[in-house]
């Protein structure tokens, strides 16, 4: 037996498993690819989570709708972030031609066309598809912090914010009820309500003021606020048992990467903190692909950090499997790529000093194998990767070059006014498709205060004279200092039943979860 008989005969071993999975496509040994040797994954082991990596043009996009079709026909719902928005053909059959027919014969794979169940949606309302939108309470501090571009000691005063709001039953809806909160905390009517906790400067307050309004001046204002997206939206199927593949549109919010990458970490933690754990199921409830992963983590504070490594590494156990999908591994940091045992890096270039070492780095965190791996990741053609994920017990595969499959779908854009169309037929769209702006922090924060002033400015009852022996006691009422404004608004006993109503209407304290998000009882 020859070293390539060898190599196809261990690939062939080491891809093959009882249950079902997702086909990749067929090994490649010295250049040309084998059919009997395809290569696979298990579709129990897509919940350990995986990385797509490879250099701009050398086929990640269609790698991640091959496998994103393959789930959806699984009955396994998706969600994918259209960053350059090139992906909505998923949701229409494919055009057969020459290549096409080529890359399947060489592979083994019996292509035929087949769209997708797809729903379309947009952050903010800003594009074609259903809004995503979350409540600045939803949000919570740790994520908004990141958006915000805070440093730590700004990110706890923000947090300190987040707590009174919490315990108060103020409800932060949108930039402006944040806004409205700081001012009432920094004013002098309000800086008492901090005191016992540490209180609020006025030079961070201003600096969290200043990086909201400059967010609101960039059209930040449009994702905050309700209907709040409810994430369970996200794992729906069909009646005939096709899992939906839920595509964010982010193309048309390309220069805000902070804050896309900032909330499709949020719609993952609102997932972690209401999903109820599940272990190992025979396939995941959901799998999220996470594009242009480095900007998720370029900047961010350690606590940030912290807890996107516990998110990935605990969302496994509620049937979650999350792939980022970036250019070289080393973009995502060490704890978090350590989780990830699904791999499937595309072809590297070594232009520059700094390439090679990304290179031999990248090389080094591949099991050992027959290939020369610095060589194949240099010259792997476009629609090529060098494979190994998890095998059914645990454990990873052989190194496999691959040549991958073609998608079944459409391998370019939709028309937008198709997409238009399929957004507007959404049994989704009647549910978020209008912005509500009802009473929160700032109605009733404005209300109690013009309530508290009202009261401060009625006429004051006669003075009662006081009877001859007890002058004292006169004087001290007379020069007892007149109430502030907090001390009127609560001591006010319509302000008093004000502010009951209100954290009745909320429910008790907001509990947060890992990543400081919120989310009410559905």
């Amino acid at each position: 037996m020859t070293e390539q008989d060898d190599t196809v005969a261990t690939i062939t071993a080491g891809y093959t498993f009882t249950g079902p999975a997702v086909e990749l496509g067929a090994a490649v040994v010295a250049g040309s690819a084998y059919p009997q040797a395809p290569v696979r994954v298990p579709l129990g082991v897509l919940n350990r989570h995986g990385l797509v990596a490879g250099a701009t043009g050398t086929g990640k996009t269609k790698t991640l709708q091959l496998i994103a079709e393959q789930l959806s026909a699984q009955g396994v719902p998706v969600f994918l972030a259209d960053v350059k928005g090139d992906l909505s053909g998923i949701s229409a059959p494919g055009e057969p031609g020459e290549r096409v027919a080529a890359r399947a014969a060489e592979v083994g794979q019996d292509w035929q066309p087949g769209g997708c169940p797809a729903e379309f949606y947009a952050l903010g309302g800003i594009g074609t598809g259903v809004p995503i939108r979350a409540t600045i309470t939803d949000f919570g501090p740790t994520l908004l912090a990141k958006v915000l571009d805070l440093n730590e000691t700004q990110e706890s005063s923000l947090g300190l914010i987040f707590h009174f709001a919490d315990q108060r039953g103020l409800e932060l809806v949108d930039l402006k009820d944040l806004r409205a909160v700081i001012q009432f905390l920094t004013d002098d009517q309000g800086k008492a309500e901090l005191k016992g906790i540490g209180g609020l400067s006025a030079a961070t307050a201003g600096v969290i003021l200043r990086a909201l309004i400059t967010l609101e001046n960039n059209g930040g204002a449009a994702f905050f606020g309700e209907p709040a997206f409810d994430t369970a939206d996200l794992l729906r199927t069909t009646s005939d048992g096709q899992g939906v593949v839920s595509l964010l549109e982010l193309a048309a919010v390309q220069d805000k990467p902070q804050l896309f990458s900032t909330f499709l970490m949020w719609l993952l933690a609102d997932l972690f903190h209401d999903l109820p754990e599940v272990g190992d199921p025979d396939r995941p409830r959901l799998v999220f692909f996470f594009d242009e992963a480095h900007l998720l983590f370029t900047g961010a504070s350690k606590a940030f950090l912290t807890a996107i490594t516990q998110t990935v590494r605990l969302i496994r156990s509620k049937g979650v499997g999350i792939f980022f999908v970036t250019q070289t591994p080393r973009d995502v940091p060490a704890d978090v790529l350590s989780q990830l045992g699904n791999r499937v890096q595309h072809a590297l270039r070594a232009f520059t000093p700094e390439d090679a070492k990304a290179l031999k780095a990248t090389v080094s965190t591949f099991p050992r194998s027959s290939y020369d791996l610095e060589q194949v990741l240099t010259q792997a053609g476009t629609g090529e990767a060098v494979v190994t994920v998890l095998g059914e017990k645990g454990a990873p595969t052989p190194v496999a070059w691959t040549r991958l499959r073609a998608p079944r779908s459409l391998m370019a854009p939709i028309p937008e006014e198709a997409m238009r169309t399929l957004a507007a037929n959404s049994p989704l769209f009647p549910t978020y498709g209008t912005a509500v702006d009802r009473e929160s922090a700032f109605e009733k924060l404005t209300a109690a205060q013009a309530q508290a002033q009202d009261q401060s400015q009625a006429p004051a009852e006669p003075a009662k004279t006081p009877a001859p022996d007890e002058p004292a006691r006169g004087r001290a009422r007379e020069e007892k200092p007149k109430p502030g404004m907090v001390e009127q608004m609560m001591g006010n006993s319509a302000v008093k039943s004000m502010l009951r109503s209100m954290g009745t209407q909320i429910g008790r304290e907001i509990t947060r979860s890992l990543f400081g998000t919120a989310r009410r009882k559905r």
